[in-house]
């Protein structure tokens, strides 16, 4: 198999759920026209909001039950063949409890309607499927983008190649076509279309995307380059090493695949509360039956609508509320925060996170060089050896060259015209600037060039961590430039906050043990992992969690997907990339890691809310069935449908405004 089978694929997941929640959206519309019809004639529900005995026609009971029908075939559908599956497999959940409950209420309902004594339901099993099919479309958005993280995945390679044939000629052909041992040339800034072996040509490569590594990667005859990375200066000759499923990225794409789909299995609060709401009520609805039709000897009519009374009542209108209420304020507030929350059942696990492990480009750091250090030699002056540097640089788009332009800008130094740019593949760049020969180069031109950076450059510059530049000016050293990937002022006051609740804060990156070291110290990590490559993210993630700790991922690359997958909650730094965000459960939109702590604290809020919302929805409904059963009927206290009907609903205001009381505590509380 092919690249082009991944991108196939994840189309093809795409577009069923696509599907899926164009069905949802569709079944809604439609059964929310439906269902206005049905509350203007419901007598219930007439009486319920006021309206007596407005609307009445001949016929209204027959207008109704079509309109009913309607909406409980085509609306109920996916409820009724849920109830169906699940019954299969012996799990009843929340659509068991949905589909038992618009059953009972339309098959009744409908008997009334055709003349059996008694009070109709239609309006409750018609607005209860109109609020399920709301809550299954929304869910199905969301499933909808977390699998085009695939797709992003699959569309950093490009989709042709420049392959040399047996006589020497070049040709374009689909990446699909490209076989172990064929020779590709790769052009200056192009995508490297697959994993292989330069065999000619030297430039430096930018891996950022794929290992995350923030500094261009010098790169020559015999090394080895990545598909999806991207060519620098140069122009290089590759032998093709591994396409397809063997390839790097295909590899990191099969890794964010499987750990979504484990992810997938996890049931929700909901479904676990549907479960006991689910046998309280089957249990409850055949004793009441039971009783009074086959042990107290009252009429069959009675003891139906005393069971009708004891479903409706239990009708989990409150319970499909309960939760996407607070899920809807708890968005509200995350956004206000400045962080967006895309997996809801991560985002309630976050409460529980007992380890944060951060990336560090971008997310611990700004993911830009700025410089650290400049050394001087011969008497000059810091500024000058800056100014010069800059002046070389101020027109290159390389990493290093645009922190030392910046830094130059940022501390009011103004460059020189350069004249005669000239760049040294891989080294570095020249340029004549105040009628003198600049070179800013690497340590590797020194080398070449015989020049020990030992003779002229103090210790401390030698033993800097960082990435060092030197500058020559007609050949003969000025000074020296130490660079470093500037840290973000807020990642120490939240690791800070973090450690403070009992969270371990560790680092996982793709850099140097010393430049991991570094931003360890500065941040007050309490560990590190260095030179990772992303399939191994993915394991220091689960062997964290195989400690059996709740563990968050917090990265912006695509280098980070698997393991932002793999995590339990998975945090994508805003300014990261697009594969990035879609493979997180939660996105920090101000790319700030102070949001971490503030989202952990939101989830606390928002699971003590859903907690009362869940125990009053089933606690109110348990403590009203013996009423709706009749347990009172002795003393003359009947409860009719209809007014089992009435507590229903109180019970989902009550929810309904608990829900809005999570306003009150910041996400900060």
């Amino acid at each position: 198999m092919n690249h082009d089978h991944h991108a196939d694929d994840s189309n093809g997941h795409q577009s069923h759920h696509a599907h899926m929640a164009q069905d949802f959206r569709t079944r809604f519309f439609v059964s929310l026209a439906l269902t206005i019809p049905i509350l203007a004639l419901s007598p219930a529900f007439k009486s319920l909001v006021g309206l007596g005995d407005m609307l009445r026609f001949s016929f209204e009971q027959y207008a109704l039950l079509a309109f009913a029908t309607a909406v409980f075939i085509y609306g109920g559908k996916p409820f009724l063949t849920g109830l169906r599956d699940e019954l299969a497999k012996r799990s009843p959940g929340m659509m068991t409890l949905v589909g038992l409950a618009i059953t009972v209420a339309y098959g009744y309902s409908a008997a009334v309607a055709l003349g059996l004594p008694g009070k109709t339901f239609f309006w409750e099993a018609a607005t209860l499927i109109v609020i399920m099919l709301l809550g299954h479309w929304i869910e199905m958005r969301s499933v909808m983008a977390a699998s085009s993280a695939l797709e992003k995945l699959a569309a950093l390679l490009p989709s042709t190649a420049h392959r040399r044939s047996s006589g020497g000629d070049v040709e374009d052909v689909p990446v699909s076509d490209l076989a172990p041992g064929d020779e590709i040339i790769i052009k200056p800034g192009e995508k490297i279309p697959a994993d292989g072996r330069i065999t000619e040509g030297e430039s430096s490569v930018n891996e950022a995307m794929i290992t995350g590594e923030s500094v261009p990667v010098g790169k020559s005859a015999g090394d080895d380059v990545i598909g999806g990375a991207v060519n620098g200066e140069g122009s290089l000759t590759v032998e093709v090493a591994k396409t397809g499923d063997d390839s790097y990225l295909s590899q990191v794409i099969s890794l964010v695949r499987q750990a979504q789909d484990s992810k997938s299995r996890s049931q929700s609060l909901a479904d676990r509360a549907a479960l006991w709401l689910t046998i309280i009520a089957i249990a409850s609805g055949t004793l009441t039956l039971l009783f009074w039709f086959g042990i107290a000897g009252r009429d069959f009519v009675f003891s139906l609508e005393r069971t009708v009374t004891v479903m409706v009542i239990t009708c989990p209108h409150a319970l499909g509320l309960a939760i996407p209420l607070v899920a809807a304020v708890s968005t509200s507030i995350a956004a206000q925060h400045g962080f967006l929350i895309r997996n809801r059942t991560a985002f309630e696990q976050a409460r529980r996170i007992g380890a944060v492990l951060f990336d560090k480009t971008g997310t611990l750091t700004l993911g830009e060089f700025r410089v650290d250090a400049v050394y001087p030699v011969d008497g000059r002056e810091e500024d000058d050896v800056l100014r010069l540097a800059a002046s070389v640089e101020g027109h290159s788009e390389h990493p290093i060259a645009k922190g030392i332009a910046a830094t130059a800008e940022e501390r009011g130094i103004t460059p020189a015209s350069p004249q005669n740019f000239e760049a040294i593949k891989g080294k570095g760049a020249r340029a004549t600037v105040d009628g003198a020969e600049v070179a800013v180069v690497s340590p590797g031109y020194l080398e070449e060039q015989d020049i020990d950076p030992a003779q002229h450059l103090p210790q401390e510059a030698l033993d800097h961590e960082g990435t060092i530049v030197h500058v020559l000016v007609d050949g003969q050293p000025a000074g020296a430039i130490a660079l470093a990937d500037a840290v973000r002022e807020t990642a120490r006051p939240a690791i800070q906050k973090l450690q403070s609740m009992g969270i371990k804060c560790m680092m996982i990156t793709g850099d140097n043990d010393k430049t991991a070291y570094n931003v360890a110290h500065e941040t007050g990590l309490d560990d590190y992992f260095s030179e990772v490559l992303p399939d191994r993210k993915a394991d220091k993630v689960k062997k964290v969690q195989d400690k059996g700790i709740v563990t968050a991922m917090v990265g912006d690359g695509i280098n980070d997907a698997p393991a932002l997958a793999q995590a339990d909650v998975g945090i994508a730094i805003g300014a990261g990339t697009d594969v990035a965000m879609e493979t997180a459960d939660l996105v920090l939109v101000k790319s700030n890691p102070g949001d971490v702590p503030a989202i952990i604290n939101l989830a606390h809020s928002t699971r003590r809310k859903m907690l009362q919302n869940i125990f009053w929805a089933t606690a109110y409904n348990a403590l009203a069935i013996p009423l709706a059963a009749g347990v009172l009927a002795p003393w003359g206290i009947v409860l009719n449908p209809a007014t089992g009907a009435v507590l229903m609903s109180l019970s989902t205001v009550i929810v309904a405004i608990n829900a809005r009381l999570l306003r009150i505590s910041p996400a900060s509380a």
